[in-house]
């Protein structure tokens, strides 16, 4: 059921790995918090939670290491070069990680759904905004989307512009917005301790305002940004993303 790959990617310029646990159902990408690898969410207990599901073959889990979260804090590196590697980051998902999901799907077409907390909430709302074609729906859990207030420079670059939804989602248009309002996106959040309600309300008015479906989902004060909360949160939806139809 456990599987991973690693390779060397020149648009990340190093090499990295994607992790898949399940062998049937709906293809889930779920991106780690910052410094996370791909077998993060093994340790942290979700694929535990989310095991019923794996074994029902309702959804099959992906990860791969979040090179983009990773790189946001390596103080030791120019913020011209972090913001470059989110967009580096997110093209690696999308020119290569989902090759290799649908090569393991055994389908040149299938739809993927994207999931994470906190930094891999923003990856996860990211891709489906940028990649509509691709990915179909998100979950975005205790997101933080607002990356700017963590460095040290006041003005985004335009490498950065197109890979956070805050930035390029109001100047999205065409076809391209016409596919996305075809998507959805929940952002699921806690109210309580490292939480930043705010934050997620931002990213569902940014939505809203182009038409683009979303659903805000306060869990409210006892629910904190920790993995507590999110093993409660992944089952519950997936498992309703994924209930099987109900008798005649």
């Amino acid at each position: 059921m456990f599987l991973k790959s690693s390779w060397y990617s020149p648009r990340i310029q190093r090499q990295a790995t994607v992790a898949r646990w399940g062998h049937f159902g709906q293809p889930v990408l779920l991106f780690p918090t910052a410094g996370g690898d791909a077998e993060e969410i093994e340790r942290f207990g979700i694929i535990r939670v989310l095991g019923p599901l794996i074994e029902a073959g309702r959804i099959k889990i992906y990860s791969c290491d979040s090179v983009g979260g990773q790189a946001w804090f390596e103080r030791n590196k120019p913020p011209e070069y972090r913001m470059w590697m989110q967009n580096e980051f997110q093209q690696w998902v999308r020119h290569e990680v989902v090759p290799a999901i649908r090569m393991d799907c055994r389908s040149d077409d299938v739809p993927i759904w994207a999931a994470g907390a906190s930094i891999g909430a923003f990856h996860a709302a990211a891709v489906v905004c940028r990649f509509p074609d691709v990915f179909h729906r998100a979950l975005s859990m205790s997101g933080t989307y607002d990356l700017m207030r963590f460095i040290e420079v006041d003005t985004p670059t335009d490498a950065f512009r197109v890979a956070s939804p805050l930035h390029f989602v109001p100047h999205l248009g065409g076809h391209h917005l016409d596919v996305l309002r075809r998507r959805h996106i929940h952002i699921a959040t806690g109210a309580g301790r490292f939480e930043n309600v705010g934050e997620s309300w931002r990213l569902a008015q940014v939505l809203g305002q182009k038409g683009i479906p979303n659903y805000m989902d306060d869990w409210g004060p006892e629910w904190h940004h920790d993995w507590i909360t999110w093993r409660e949160m992944v089952p519950r939806f997936l498992g309703q993303w994924t209930e099987p139809p109900s008798g005649p």
